[in-house]
């Protein structure tokens, strides 16, 4: 089959002639229509994430396709079955074996593109602006990032959850984009002071980080007492250092978030999030917004636009 794989960390090839991989118990078989990049495939390649799958290997988190065969013990999905499923690694292929628990069954209203950007991007905000921060009505969120995969959807929820958004973002570009997903006030980080500017508004009382650096430190300045912080990620390369006494004077709170830890200790959150997400893609009120699309010989080239953060939304390869 074709594929794009880590030969050695930090060296990627793409290759017509990578072995077929066979389902072993629990897992199905997956012909990937679709999978969408994510911030940790970079990290992947390098050596750098959590999760160091055995050389060599196709990154690619979250994938989108049909179930085509299943391994011992697996009754469900069936074999046609339209599905997408977090599998950690492996999307970056013609086909791809995964855990078929994983799998979740896709509304026939929505296509593989969709699908495959749609898990980990909306339903990380989800998670953490409602399990984990409770974001209330009427609240103000600033979202750092505002632009990028996760980003964007935090927009659009916080909007949709009754709060008052602030989107932050390199660029009037970016900014238009997130404008358009319902951000009510704009902060461009290459010329605006963010803490200056989120004061003027009032503070904040959600701050949804995934780019960490100054902006994580700008942002908890600008916090409203009781204000509770995220920590997705750390887009910048720089993983902050926090000063205690900062969330002592304004009791504040700052929350880490890792989508991908519930699979392990706390599924049903993110099988419960998934199934809300769902009706509110089949109602109209969710727009996923995928501003790239690559053929799997072009994953590299999608790889790029990601690390320098030119893309907006999502980049998806299609198999």
């Amino acid at each position: 089959m074709r594929a794009f794989q880590v030969t050695e960390l930090g060296q990627t090839a793409y290759t017509e002639h990578a072995v077929r991989p066979v389902p072993g118990k629990g897992q199905v078989l997956i012909s990937i229509e679709a999978c969408a990049l994510n911030f940790a495939d970079l990290l992947m390649v390098k050596g750098t994430y959590q999760e160091k799958p055995d050389l060599p290997f196709s990154p690619g988190m979250e994938v989108a396709g049909v179930v085509v065969d299943q391994g011992d013990g697996v009754s469900d999905p069936k074999i046609g079955t339209r599905v997408a499923v977090f599998g950690g690694h492996g999307g970056l292929a013609e086909f791809g074996v995964f855990p078929a628990q994983l799998c979740v069954s896709l509304p026939k209203e929505m296509d593989f593109r969709t699908a495959a950007a749609f898990q980990v991007a909306y339903s990380t905000s989800h998670v953490a602006l409602d399990y984990r921060a409770g974001l209330k009505k009427g609240e103000t969120l600033l979202v750092l990032g505002a632009a990028g995969g996760v980003g964007l959807t935090a927009v659009e929820l916080g909007k949709l959850m009754g709060a008052t958004v602030i989107a932050a973002a390199r660029g009037e570009d970016k900014l238009a984009i997130a404008a358009q997903h319902g951000a009510d006030h704009l902060i461009d980080t290459d010329t605006d002071d963010l803490r200056e500017v989120v004061k003027s508004l009032g503070g904040a009382d959600v701050v949804y980080d995934p780019v960490g650096g100054d902006l994580f430190t700008a942002a908890l300045r600008s916090c409203k007492p009781e204000a509770r912080v995220l920590t997705i990620g750390f887009a910048s390369g720089d993983v902050p250092q926090i000063a205690a006494n900062h969330l002592l004077v304004k009791n504040v709170s700052v929350l880490g978030f890792y989508w991908g830890g519930y699979l392990a200790f706390k599924p049903s959150v993110l099988t419960d999030s998934l199934a809300q997400l769902f009706e509110m893609y089949l109602s109209g009120k969710l727009t996923p917004h995928i501003s790239h699309e690559f053929p799997l010989e072009k994953a590299a080239d999608g790889l790029e636009l990601l690390r320098a953060r030119k893309s907006t939304g999502k980049i998806v390869i299609t198999p």
